[in-house]
C-alpha cells in the first residue's frame, strides 16, 4: 500500500492544481497554474475551457516529473472541481461552442426570477434541494444554447455535449471515450433529482435542456475511464470525482451525520453531513449530495458565504493596505477593544441564509476614532458572524446534529490564522478544529480515487488519511458573543434590499 500514489487534480475558479499523495494521504509534490478570468459585462464571468484542459495536462505532467514518479506507479487519479461552472462542446471536434459560464455568473438572474414568479421554486427545491438562482448550471446551459443560431437544434440532434469542469476534463483526458460526472456535481445543476438519483425529465423540460447533452452520473468512487497514454506518458485510471466542497468534506473526514466543515477562501462554504436523510431546509439552506458510494447517496445541508477572504483582499486593494491577508490580520490585532464597527460585506449580495442578490455592503458603527485597524477587525468578524448565520440556520434544520461533541472543522486560507480561528470559535460559540493540512479538497478527491481503485477497502479506512486538527474552544462568555451577534443581525437588516 505504501508504494502506491494517488494523483489529484483540483480544478478551481482561479487556478488548476495537481497534487501527488502517497497512500497515507501525505503530500509528495504539487504544481499549480493560474486561470484567466473573463468579465465581458457587469455580472458576467467566463472561463476558457481549452485553457483549463491545457493547464490540467500541464500540472498533471509537471507534478509527476517534479516527484520523479512514473504513471505506472500511480494507482488512480481523483478529480475535484469548481462545481456549477458549465461548458458546451462539439461531440465530433471537441471544440467548445463558447466560453464556460462560471458559477459566479449572474446573467440568467431574470430567467430565474421569471420562473420564481410563476411559482416553480417550490417544486424545483423539492426535487433538487436547491433554489432558483443563476448560481446553478441549468439556466446557464439554456442561455448557451440560445446564444447562437442553430445550437439548440444541434443539441437536440445529439451533436453537442455539456458538462461541468470534471466532465469536460474527463472527456478530454480519455480522448472522448467517457462522458460522465459524479452525483455531487450533478446535484448542483438544478436538473438532477437528488431523491431518484437521476436526471429529471420534468426539470429538463422546465429549463429547456436536452437530455442528449448530459453525461452519465456515476458514484464518487467509480470507473471514469483512463487517460490516453500520450497525455501523461502512460495511461492512468480515473477512479474518483467530487465537487470541490464535497471533496473537502471527505478530506476533513466528515463521514458521519452531524460532522461539519467550512472552507474559507474568497467566500466560505459550510457543509453539514446529514447521512442518508435529505432534509428539507426551512432556513433557505441548500440540500445537496454529500457523496454517493456503492450506489448509496448521503446528503448534506450547505450554506454559502459570498465574501470571506475577499473582504481582506478589498482592504488590500481598495483601502491600500499592502501585504496580503497577513498584513490585514496584523492591522486588525491593533483595533480598539469594543470598537463597535460592523462590516457587512455584501459586495455581490448576501448568500445563505438570506439569498439577497440586491443587498449591498455597508460599514456601520463608525465614530471619529474609527481607523483602518477597526475596519480590518470588522472584516474578520464578518466572516465569523456569517458563519454563525449558517450554524444557527443548520441548528434549526438539523437540531440533532448539534450535540455536546459538535465541532466545526475548517480549512482554507483564513484558517492559517490562529487568531482568526479563536475569534471564529468565540463569536460562533462553537468549538473549531483547524486542519493541519490545508489542501483538504485535493486530498478528498485523492481519497475517493483510492476507494475507486481498491487502495482503501471502505470510506472509514480512507478517512484515516485525513489531517489532524488543532481544536479551539470558545473563550468569550456566551452573553457577550450573543450581544455582538445581535448587533450583526440588526446591521444585516439595515442593508437588506427588502428593508
Amino acid at each position: 500500500m505504501s508504494s502506491a500514489f494517488l494523483l489529484s487534480l483540483d480544478q478551481g475558479t482561479t487556478s488548476t492544481r495537481a497534487i501527488l499523495f502517497d497512500a497515507r494521504g501525505a503530500e509528495v509534490a504539487s504544481l499549480g497554474e493560474p486561470l484567466a478570468q473573463h468579465y465581458p459585462r457587469d455580472g458576467e464571468v467566463e472561463h476558457d475551457a481549452l485553457e483549463i484542459f491545457s493547464a490540467s495536462v500541464k500540472v498533471l505532467r509537471g507534478v509527476l516529473g517534479r516527484a520523479g514518479v512514473s504513471p505506472s506507479q500511480v494507482a488512480a487519479i481523483g478529480i475535484t472541481n469548481q462545481r456549477e461552472t458549465v461548458v458546451v462542446w462539439d461531440r465530433r471536434t471537441g471544440e467548445p461552442v463558447g466560453r464556460a459560464l462560471v458559477w459566479q455568473d449572474r446573467r440568467t438572474a431574470p430567467e430565474c426570477e421569471a420562473l420564481r414568479a410563476r411559482g416553480f421554486e417550490t417544486r424545483v427545491t423539492a426535487l433538487t434541494g436547491l433554489l432558483l438562482d443563476p448560481y446553478f448550471s441549468a439556466t446557464k446551459l439554456a442561455w448557451i444554447l440560445d446564444s447562437q443560431p442553430g445550437l439548440r437544434a444541434r443539441a437536440e440532434a445529439g451533436e453537442l455535449l455539456a458538462g461541468t469542469m470534471d466532465t469536460w476534463v474527463i472527456w478530454k483526458l480519455t480522448g472522448g471515450a467517457v462522458h460522465a460526472t459524479d452525483a455531487t456535481n450533478a446535484s448542483r445543476t438544478l436538473l438532477f433529482d437528488i431523491h431518484a438519483q437521476d436526471w429529471s425529465d420534468e426539470l429538463l423540460d422546465l429549463f429547456r435542456v436536452p437530455r442528449a447533452l448530459l453525461p452519465r452520473v456515476l458514484d464518487c468512487a467509480d470507473d471514469f475511464g483512463a487517460t490516453l497514454p500520450e497525455m501523461l506518458g502512460g495511461a492512468i485510471a480515473i477512479r474518483g470525482v467530487a465537487g470541490d466542497q464535497q471533496a473537502a468534506l471527505m478530506g476533513q473526514g466528515c463521514l458521519r451525520p452531524g460532522e461539519m466543515k467550512a472552507t474559507y477562501g474568497t467566500g466560505c462554504f459550510m457543509l453539514l453531513n446529514t447521512g442518508e436523510t435529505a432534509p428539507r431546509s426551512s432556513s433557505r439552506l441548500l440540500t445537496t449530495v454529500a457523496a454517493r458510494l456503492g450506489g448509496r447517496a448521503t446528503y448534506a445541508l450547505e450554506g454559502s458565504i459570498f465574501v470571506a477572504g475577499a473582504a481582506l483582499q478589498w482592504i488590500n486593494e481598495g483601502l491600500g493596505v499592502e501585504g496580503g491577508g497577513a498584513a490585514v490580520e496584523a492591522l486588525a490585532q491593533r483595533a480598539r477593544s469594543g470598537h463597535g464597527v460592523i462590516l457587512v460585506p455584501a459586495f455581490t449580495g448576501l448568500g445563505a441564509p438570506w439569498w439577497d442578490p440586491d443587498a449591498r455592503g455597508a460599514l456601520l458603527g463608525m465614530t471619529r476614532d474609527t481607523g483602518l485597524a477597526e475596519i480590518a477587525d470588522a472584516a474578520f468578524e464578518a466572516a465569523a458572524f456569517q458563519t454563525r448565520d449558517l450554524i444557527e440556520a443548520m441548528r434549526l434544520d438539523a437540531p440533532a446534529a448539534f450535540g455536546p461533541d459538535a465541532e466545526l472543522r475548517i480549512d482554507g486560507g483564513m484558517s492559517r490564522s490562529t487568531w482568526f480561528c479563536q475569534k471564529l470559535s468565540d463569536l460562533t460559540r462553537t468549538p473549531v478544529g483547524r486542519a493541519a493540512y490545508e489542501e483538504t479538497t485535493a486530498l478528498g478527491a485523492a481519497l475517493f480515487a483510492g476507494l475507486g481503485c481498491g487502495l482503501y477497502p471502505d470510506a472509514a479506512t480512507a478517512a484515516v488519511a485525513r489531517p489532524s486538527t488543532k481544536r479551539m474552544t470558545p473563550r468569550t462568555p456566551g452573553p457577550d458573543a450573543d450581544a455582538a451577534y445581535a448587533v450583526w443581525l440588526r446591521s444585516v437588516s439595515r442593508i437588506r434590499s427588502d428593508s
